[in-house]
């Protein structure tokens, strides 16, 4: 009887393992390409810029906007979304972006967001960016759904640092910016852990703004902060919204 039970079990399980569906193999990881900037340039249209910012949601620090100009014939190899690289390929890709192309900073103060929104505050870096590049693009690509007020055309790319080149490069710029600066930020003001989080509301950093209180990079116009503020005017300033260029270098 054991027998009789012991084969039909394995029958079972034969049969199982003979239907049982095939894994999928998944979509290839989506790149950035250069076919848009390509496209446009084989229209007569250049330069062609691609902008990005890095700093929308963070509780602290400013939000930092970059505007990129690759050089069709020198686009630095390995660019990509800048979330889905490591901090040491950002860094040197950054410092080969520099290298090749034209490239603009600029800076939304933590001011300017909590009077402005982080939304329009964000829009106005993107466009301070681009009026940065010290040659003027004919074509803006920006990450996002939203046009930016520059002079010339402009495109809004959804899902834009993951499709196209220029876009990822300022991505990575604003990035790279963002984290060297909340370093700066971090060693100024010990407890905070902002070197490590960068200003993102992880648990470490809503425990130091619970237990030390907002500091002067703290957006009070962000939910957390505000309930942390504890009325202290002395915190009025921030970042300045002009560009920095002491950060910038590779």
């Amino acid at each position: 009887m054991s027998r009789n039970t012991t084969r039909r079990s394995t029958g079972r399980t034969a049969e199982s393992a003979a239907v049982a569906p095939r894994l999928p193999l998944g979509d290839p990881p989506v790149r950035p390409t250069f076919a848009r900037e390509r496209a446009a340039i084989r229209r007569g249209v250049f330069p062609v810029a691609g902008c990005d910012e890095a700093g929308r949601g963070p509780l602290a620090g400013p939000v930092v906007a970059a505007a990129v100009i690759l050089d069709p014939n020198h686009i630095p190899r390995g660019l990509n979304d800048s979330k889905k690289l490591t901090a040491v390929e950002r860094e040197k890709l950054y410092e080969r972006i520099f290298a090749t192309s034209e490239v603009g900073v600029a800076f939304g103060s933590r001011a300017r967001i909590d009077r402005d929104n982080i939304r329009r505050a964000s829009l106005w870096a993107l466009a301070r960016a681009v009026a940065a590049l010290a040659v003027r693009p004919r074509l803006v690509f920006v990450d996002g759904i939203d046009r930016i007020d520059v002079d010339c055309d402009c495109e809004a790319v959804v899902c834009g640092d993951a499709l196209v080149l220029s876009i990822a490069a300022a991505s990575i710029v604003a990035k790279v910016v963002r984290d060297r600066l909340m370093m700066q930020i971090g060693a100024a003001h010990p407890g905070y852990g902002f070197e490590r989080h960068k200003g993102y509301a992880v648990p470490e950093h809503c425990r130091a703004l619970a237990a030390l209180g907002p500091t002067v990079h703290h957006r009070r116009s962000f939910a957390p902060v505000l309930a942390a503020y504890n009325e202290r005017e002395d915190v009025s300033y921030g970042i300045g919204d002009d560009i920095a260029h002491d950060l910038l270098a590779p």
